[in-house]
């Protein structure tokens, strides 16, 4: 099990080396996409929170499809245009759901081929 926060300032490395098993029993959301923006992986934390299950989403594109409010200036954008990333954004999901506070961390690392969207209540 992953001993790391949402908040840590390690998370992005720490990712990059954890098994999917390990990102599943994460306590918050954690969606792990491919430089498309396609889902690869859905933990847990955030198929409860959204009422979709993994197998839903994996191979949807995340910003058209799974999660359209976030497909936006204030964080597809971003994925799109720093190729190094690690910002964390205010953000209220409004798709499928009462619309829901939420604390976004949206994570990439130049050269790799995945990106991160993790996701806390607030």
């Amino acid at each position: 099990m992953l001993e790391v926060g949402f908040d840590a300032a390690n998370l992005l490395e720490v990712l990059e080396g954890a098994s999917f098993q390990d990102i599943d029993e994460l306590a918050f959301g954690l969606v792990v996409m491919d430089r498309a923006g396609d889902v690869v992986f859905y933990n847990a934390d955030e198929a409860a929170r959204a009422g979709l299950s993994a197998d839903r989403v994996i191979g949807r594109n995340f910003f058209e499809s799974v999660g359209p409010c976030t497909n936006n200036y204030l964080v597809a954008q971003r994925f799109l245009d720093e190729p190094d990333l690690d910002e964390f954004v205010d953000f209220v999901f409004t798709l499928r759901m009462a619309p829901t506070p939420v604390r976004l961390r949206m994570m990439a690392s130049a050269g790799s081929p995945r990106q991160y969207l993790a996701v806390l209540d607030r």
